[in-house]
């Protein structure tokens, strides 16, 4: 595993062996962060469901300001800091173990990207409505292209979806509101 583009272009990205942890694939983090470009430069990313730390990276090397990783899995949370480590970035980020779905109401980010184990079918909608009601400007979720995700989670608005093979990034924002004021 690699990062795809920015600082840090090239760079190989320790991983965990086994079929645990299920990467996003090369193509569908370069389709992405080419959609987000405009609006990663400066911004905080939360990578939550974190797996190897490889999506909150590549925000990194793409210039997002901080990077929070969200991770359960011991070994996983280790991958995570060595990679870090690894390209002198410890400073620009935060790691925390825990469930992601109960820490998702607390994060401070303008950008989530949500990635639960497919098999997890509660953990989309628990985390989901944790940041539907205390919501980040733009939250992101891959999915198999089989799952159908609400419309709505709180007060995110599905906006766009983006398929890659047989997987999807759903996005979700808050709709602003363009009512005049009365006055």
């Amino acid at each position: 595993m690699r990062v795809i583009a920015g600082e840090f272009r090239r760079r190989l990205l320790k991983s965990l062996p086994g079929l645990d942890v299920r990467p996003t694939p090369d193509r569908l983090r370069e389709a992405l962060f080419n959609v987000l470009a405009p609006r990663i430069e400066e911004a905080s990313f939360a990578d939550l469901y974190a797996g190897t730390g490889a999506v909150g990276i590549e925000a990194l090397s793409r210039g997002a300001r901080h990077a929070l990783f969200v991770e359960q899995d011991r070994a996983a949370v280790g991958v995570i800091r060595h990679n870090l480590k690894s390209l002198g970035i410890e400073g620009r980020a935060d790691v925390r173990q825990g469930r992601a779905s109960a820490l998702a109401g607390k994060l401070e980010a303008d950008i989530a990207f949500v990635d639960p184990p497919y098999s997890l079918d509660a953990e989309y909608d628990s985390t989901l409505g944790a940041l539907g009601a205390k919501p980040p400007a733009l939250v992101l979720v891959q999915h198999d292209k089989r799952r159908v995700l609400a419309e709505t989670y709180g007060s995110l608005r599905r906006t766009r979806v983006l398929r890659q093979g047989d997987n999807c990034v759903t996005f979700y924002s808050v709709p602003r509101d363009t009512s005049i004021p009365p006055g």
